[in-house]
Protein backbone atom coordinates (compact mmCIF):
# COMPACT_ATOMS: atom_id res chain seq x y z
CA UNK A 1 0.00 0.00 0.00
CA UNK A 2 2.60 2.45 0.55
CA UNK A 3 4.28 1.61 -2.74
CA UNK A 4 1.14 2.38 -4.45
CA UNK A 5 0.53 5.69 -2.44
CA UNK A 6 4.49 6.55 -3.17
CA UNK A 7 3.99 5.95 -6.67
CA UNK A 8 0.84 7.48 -7.35
CA UNK A 9 2.62 10.49 -5.65
CA UNK A 10 5.33 10.44 -8.30
CA UNK A 11 2.93 10.10 -11.03
CA UNK A 12 0.68 13.39 -9.48
CA UNK A 13 3.96 15.24 -9.19
CA UNK A 14 5.36 14.11 -12.88
CA UNK A 15 2.42 15.39 -14.37
CA UNK A 16 2.67 19.04 -12.10
CA UNK A 17 5.79 19.27 -14.22
CA UNK A 18 4.63 18.56 -16.88
CA UNK A 19 2.41 20.78 -16.96
CA UNK A 20 4.74 23.53 -15.55
CA UNK A 21 6.85 23.03 -18.22
CA UNK A 22 4.82 22.86 -21.21
CA UNK A 23 6.59 23.99 -24.25
CA UNK A 24 5.57 27.89 -25.00
CA UNK A 25 3.06 28.72 -27.95
CA UNK A 26 2.56 31.84 -29.58
CA UNK A 27 0.42 33.54 -31.83
CA UNK A 28 2.14 36.78 -33.16
CA UNK A 29 1.49 40.02 -35.35
CA UNK A 30 3.91 40.00 -37.81
CA UNK A 31 5.03 43.53 -40.19
CA UNK A 32 7.56 41.91 -42.91
CA UNK A 33 8.31 41.45 -46.22
CA UNK A 34 5.83 38.71 -47.74
CA UNK A 35 3.02 38.74 -44.62
CA UNK A 36 1.96 41.38 -42.77
CA UNK A 37 -0.85 40.17 -40.89
CA UNK A 38 -1.70 37.65 -36.94
CA UNK A 39 -0.36 33.70 -37.04
CA UNK A 40 -2.17 31.84 -34.44
CA UNK A 41 -0.46 29.62 -32.15
CA UNK A 42 0.28 26.75 -34.65
CA UNK A 43 1.83 29.22 -37.26
CA UNK A 44 -1.26 29.43 -39.34
CA UNK A 45 -2.75 32.41 -40.75
CA UNK A 46 -5.89 34.24 -39.21
CA UNK A 47 -5.88 37.38 -40.29
CA UNK A 48 -4.10 39.49 -43.52
CA UNK A 49 -3.24 43.35 -44.08
CA UNK A 50 -3.94 42.97 -47.51
CA UNK A 51 -0.19 44.70 -48.14
CA UNK A 52 2.70 42.93 -47.35
CA UNK A 53 6.27 44.94 -46.63
CA UNK A 54 5.40 46.62 -43.72
CA UNK A 55 7.45 47.89 -41.39
CA UNK A 56 6.72 48.43 -38.08
CA UNK A 57 3.31 47.59 -36.05
CA UNK A 58 1.07 46.36 -33.36
CA UNK A 59 -2.37 45.39 -32.61
CA UNK A 60 -3.98 47.73 -30.31
CA UNK A 61 -6.03 47.57 -27.02
CA UNK A 62 -9.28 47.71 -29.51
CA UNK A 63 -8.38 44.72 -31.57
CA UNK A 64 -7.55 47.10 -34.89
CA UNK A 65 -4.07 46.71 -36.60
CA UNK A 66 -1.57 49.71 -36.79
CA UNK A 67 0.50 49.61 -39.15
CA UNK A 68 3.33 51.63 -40.43
CA UNK A 69 4.20 51.17 -44.35
CA UNK A 70 7.29 53.37 -46.52
CA UNK A 71 4.79 55.77 -47.81
CA UNK A 72 1.80 55.58 -45.27
CA UNK A 73 0.16 54.68 -41.24
CA UNK A 74 -2.96 52.90 -41.27
CA UNK A 75 -5.04 51.82 -38.37
CA UNK A 76 -6.66 49.20 -39.62
CA UNK A 77 -10.48 46.85 -38.16
CA UNK A 78 -9.97 43.40 -38.22
CA UNK A 79 -13.38 42.37 -39.32
CA UNK A 80 -13.80 44.52 -42.77
CA UNK A 81 -10.18 46.48 -42.86
CA UNK A 82 -12.09 49.60 -42.74
CA UNK A 83 -9.50 52.23 -42.06
CA UNK A 84 -10.07 54.24 -38.67
CA UNK A 85 -6.35 56.04 -38.88
CA UNK A 86 -4.65 57.43 -41.91
CA UNK A 87 -1.11 58.95 -42.36
CA UNK A 88 0.78 59.63 -45.58
CA UNK A 89 4.28 60.35 -46.10
CA UNK A 90 5.07 64.00 -46.44
CA UNK A 91 6.67 65.36 -49.36
CA UNK A 92 10.04 66.87 -47.74
CA UNK A 93 10.90 63.37 -46.70
CA UNK A 94 11.13 59.54 -48.60
CA UNK A 95 10.43 57.05 -46.17
CA UNK A 96 8.40 56.51 -42.65
CA UNK A 97 9.93 53.83 -40.68
CA UNK A 98 8.03 53.85 -36.78
CA UNK A 99 4.66 53.66 -35.90
CA UNK A 100 3.26 53.76 -32.29
CA UNK A 101 0.19 54.30 -30.47
CA UNK A 102 0.76 56.63 -27.80
CA UNK A 103 -1.24 56.70 -24.15
CA UNK A 104 -3.16 60.16 -25.43
CA UNK A 105 -4.47 58.47 -28.43
CA UNK A 106 -1.92 60.14 -30.37
CA UNK A 107 0.66 58.20 -32.98
CA UNK A 108 4.30 58.34 -32.87
CA UNK A 109 5.28 58.39 -36.45
CA UNK A 110 9.53 58.01 -37.68
CA UNK A 111 9.63 60.38 -41.15
CA UNK A 112 13.36 59.67 -42.63
CA UNK A 113 14.86 61.42 -45.29
CA UNK A 114 16.00 65.00 -45.90
CA UNK A 115 14.11 66.39 -43.03
CA UNK A 116 14.57 63.49 -40.58
CA UNK A 117 11.89 63.86 -37.37
CA UNK A 118 9.68 62.74 -35.26
CA UNK A 119 5.86 63.11 -35.51
CA UNK A 120 3.04 62.84 -32.91
CA UNK A 121 0.15 63.06 -35.13
CA UNK A 122 -3.59 63.80 -33.66
CA UNK A 123 -5.86 61.13 -34.63
CA UNK A 124 -7.84 62.89 -37.15
CA UNK A 125 -4.02 63.29 -38.76
CA UNK A 126 -2.91 66.88 -38.31
CA UNK A 127 0.69 66.82 -36.73
CA UNK A 128 0.68 68.09 -33.39
CA UNK A 129 4.21 67.85 -32.57
CA UNK A 130 7.53 67.61 -34.54
CA UNK A 131 10.64 66.46 -33.07
CA UNK A 132 14.12 66.51 -35.17
CA UNK A 133 16.14 63.59 -35.30
CA UNK A 134 20.01 63.72 -35.79
CA UNK A 135 21.44 60.77 -37.51
CA UNK A 136 24.78 61.71 -38.78
CA UNK A 137 23.97 60.29 -42.16
CA UNK A 138 21.99 61.67 -45.35
CA UNK A 139 21.15 57.69 -46.11
CA UNK A 140 17.56 58.07 -45.41
CA UNK A 141 16.84 54.65 -45.17
CA UNK A 142 19.58 54.48 -42.70
CA UNK A 143 18.67 57.13 -40.55
CA UNK A 144 16.62 55.13 -37.97
CA UNK A 145 13.86 52.31 -37.43
CA UNK A 146 12.06 51.48 -34.05
CA UNK A 147 11.79 54.82 -32.03
CA UNK A 148 9.64 54.37 -29.39
CA UNK A 149 8.02 57.72 -26.78
CA UNK A 150 8.90 56.85 -22.76
CA UNK A 151 6.98 57.01 -19.93
CA UNK A 152 8.77 60.25 -18.86
CA UNK A 153 8.34 61.79 -21.85
CA UNK A 154 11.48 61.42 -24.02
CA UNK A 155 12.46 59.52 -27.25
CA UNK A 156 14.12 56.47 -27.60
CA UNK A 157 16.13 56.12 -31.23
CA UNK A 158 17.97 53.94 -32.99
CA UNK A 159 20.82 55.40 -35.01
CA UNK A 160 22.12 52.73 -37.30
CA UNK A 161 25.27 54.11 -39.17
CA UNK A 162 25.80 56.19 -35.86
CA UNK A 163 25.96 53.42 -33.99
CA UNK A 164 24.50 55.22 -31.57
CA UNK A 165 20.76 54.85 -29.48
CA UNK A 166 20.02 58.39 -28.76
CA UNK A 167 17.14 59.43 -26.27
CA UNK A 168 15.51 62.97 -26.94
CA UNK A 169 13.91 64.96 -25.24
CA UNK A 170 10.32 67.06 -26.38
CA UNK A 171 12.82 69.24 -27.56
CA UNK A 172 14.86 67.58 -29.76
CA UNK A 173 18.22 67.95 -27.24
CA UNK A 174 19.64 64.16 -27.02
CA UNK A 175 20.01 63.56 -23.03
CA UNK A 176 21.60 59.86 -23.63
CA UNK A 177 23.36 57.96 -25.78
CA UNK A 178 24.16 54.10 -25.79
CA UNK A 179 27.08 53.52 -28.61
CA UNK A 180 26.91 50.09 -29.92
CA UNK A 181 30.52 49.99 -31.59
CA UNK A 182 32.22 49.82 -28.74
CA UNK A 183 35.55 47.15 -28.84
CA UNK A 184 33.98 44.74 -26.31
CA UNK A 185 31.48 44.12 -28.91
CA UNK A 186 33.88 43.96 -31.65
CA UNK A 187 34.38 47.52 -32.74
CA UNK A 188 32.65 49.54 -35.85
CA UNK A 189 34.12 46.71 -38.20
CA UNK A 190 31.21 44.11 -36.57
CA UNK A 191 28.54 46.79 -38.21
CA UNK A 192 26.77 46.54 -34.85
CA UNK A 193 23.64 49.04 -36.23
CA UNK A 194 20.80 48.92 -33.55
CA UNK A 195 17.85 48.84 -34.92
CA UNK A 196 15.14 48.18 -32.08
CA UNK A 197 15.60 49.76 -28.63
CA UNK A 198 13.74 48.67 -25.95
CA UNK A 199 13.31 50.40 -22.36
CA UNK A 200 12.47 47.91 -19.73
CA UNK A 201 11.24 47.75 -17.07
CA UNK A 202 13.96 47.69 -14.69
CA UNK A 203 15.58 50.99 -16.45
CA UNK A 204 17.71 49.11 -18.53
CA UNK A 205 17.72 49.20 -22.39
CA UNK A 206 17.68 46.45 -24.73
CA UNK A 207 18.96 46.29 -28.38
CA UNK A 208 18.77 44.15 -31.21
CA UNK A 209 22.28 45.03 -33.31
CA UNK A 210 21.50 44.03 -37.07
CA UNK A 211 24.64 43.20 -39.28
CA UNK A 212 25.96 42.33 -35.80
CA UNK A 213 23.87 39.43 -35.29
CA UNK A 214 23.54 40.37 -31.40
CA UNK A 215 21.01 41.51 -28.97
CA UNK A 216 22.41 43.69 -26.19
CA UNK A 217 21.15 45.07 -23.13
CA UNK A 218 22.80 47.90 -21.30
CA UNK A 219 22.21 49.47 -17.83
CA UNK A 220 21.43 52.91 -16.93
CA UNK A 221 24.71 54.13 -17.30
CA UNK A 222 25.21 52.47 -20.49
CA UNK A 223 27.35 49.35 -19.55
CA UNK A 224 26.15 46.07 -21.03
CA UNK A 225 24.58 43.85 -18.42
CA UNK A 226 23.74 40.80 -21.04
CA UNK A 227 24.14 40.14 -24.43
CA UNK A 228 23.68 37.32 -26.89
CA UNK A 229 24.82 36.35 -30.23
CA UNK A 230 25.42 33.09 -32.72
CA UNK A 231 28.68 32.60 -30.42
CA UNK A 232 26.24 31.67 -27.46
CA UNK A 233 23.52 29.94 -29.44
CA UNK A 234 23.40 26.73 -31.10
CA UNK A 235 21.94 27.11 -34.49
CA UNK A 236 23.45 30.84 -35.46
CA UNK A 237 19.64 31.88 -35.19
CA UNK A 238 21.08 35.56 -35.45
CA UNK A 239 20.22 36.35 -38.80
CA UNK A 240 20.48 40.35 -39.09
CA UNK A 241 18.24 41.00 -35.79
CA UNK A 242 15.29 43.31 -36.47
CA UNK A 243 12.10 43.51 -34.52
CA UNK A 244 12.41 42.22 -30.67
CA UNK A 245 9.99 41.72 -27.52
CA UNK A 246 10.89 41.23 -23.80
CA UNK A 247 8.64 39.03 -22.47
CA UNK A 248 6.71 39.23 -18.83
CA UNK A 249 8.43 36.06 -18.01
CA UNK A 250 12.26 37.93 -19.06
CA UNK A 251 13.05 35.59 -22.47
CA UNK A 252 13.26 37.63 -25.22
CA UNK A 253 11.66 37.19 -28.26
CA UNK A 254 14.22 38.03 -31.41
CA UNK A 255 13.05 38.31 -35.21
CA UNK A 256 15.98 37.43 -38.01
CA UNK A 257 14.44 39.35 -40.80
CA UNK A 258 17.34 38.02 -43.13
CA UNK A 259 16.98 34.31 -42.53
CA UNK A 260 15.84 32.23 -45.60
CA UNK A 261 12.29 32.16 -46.57
CA UNK A 262 12.20 28.42 -47.14
CA UNK A 263 10.02 26.53 -44.66
CA UNK A 264 12.09 24.80 -41.14
CA UNK A 265 14.40 27.77 -41.40
CA UNK A 266 14.12 29.78 -38.01
CA UNK A 267 12.79 33.35 -38.42
CA UNK A 268 11.93 34.06 -34.80
CA UNK A 269 12.93 32.98 -31.58
CA UNK A 270 11.94 33.16 -27.95
CA UNK A 271 16.00 33.30 -25.69
CA UNK A 272 16.12 32.60 -22.08
CA UNK A 273 18.22 34.87 -19.91
CA UNK A 274 20.87 31.89 -19.81
CA UNK A 275 20.37 31.63 -24.00
CA UNK A 276 18.58 28.61 -24.68
CA UNK A 277 16.37 28.63 -27.46
CA UNK A 278 12.71 27.62 -25.72
CA UNK A 279 10.48 28.70 -28.89
CA UNK A 280 10.95 28.88 -32.77
CA UNK A 281 9.17 29.74 -35.41
CA UNK A 282 10.52 28.24 -39.05
CA UNK A 283 7.50 29.15 -41.28
CA UNK A 284 7.31 31.15 -44.36
CA UNK A 285 7.63 34.57 -43.30
CA UNK A 286 9.94 36.97 -42.31
CA UNK A 287 10.07 39.62 -39.51
CA UNK A 288 10.70 43.16 -39.45
CA UNK A 289 8.84 43.73 -36.44
CA UNK A 290 6.98 41.36 -34.11
CA UNK A 291 4.36 41.32 -31.71
CA UNK A 292 3.51 38.53 -29.29
CA UNK A 293 0.09 38.30 -28.50
CA UNK A 294 -0.81 35.38 -26.77
CA UNK A 295 0.73 32.43 -25.38
CA UNK A 296 -0.52 28.65 -24.76
CA UNK A 297 -3.90 30.06 -25.26
CA UNK A 298 -3.27 33.37 -22.89
CA UNK A 299 -2.94 37.18 -23.69
CA UNK A 300 0.69 38.19 -22.56
CA UNK A 301 0.26 40.10 -19.11
CA UNK A 302 1.17 43.78 -18.89
CA UNK A 303 2.48 46.29 -21.07
CA UNK A 304 4.15 44.78 -24.17
CA UNK A 305 7.68 45.91 -23.77
CA UNK A 306 8.52 46.43 -27.73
Amino acid sequence: MVCRTLFAAFLLLLGSSAVAQEAPRHSLFIAGPTFTGILDEEGKEIWNAGRPGARDGCVLANGNVLICWTDEVRELTREKRATVFHYSLSKDNQELGTVQRLADGKTLITELGAKPVLLEVEPDGTVSRRVPLQPETDNAHMQTRMARKLANGNYLVPHLLAFKVKEYDPSGKVVREFTTDREELGGRAAENWPFTAIRLDNGNTLVNLTHGNKTVEFDAQGQIVWKASNDDVPGKPFDDPCGAQRLPNGNTVIASYHAPEQEGVIKIFELTPAREIVWKYTGPHRAHELQVLTTNGKPIEGRPLR
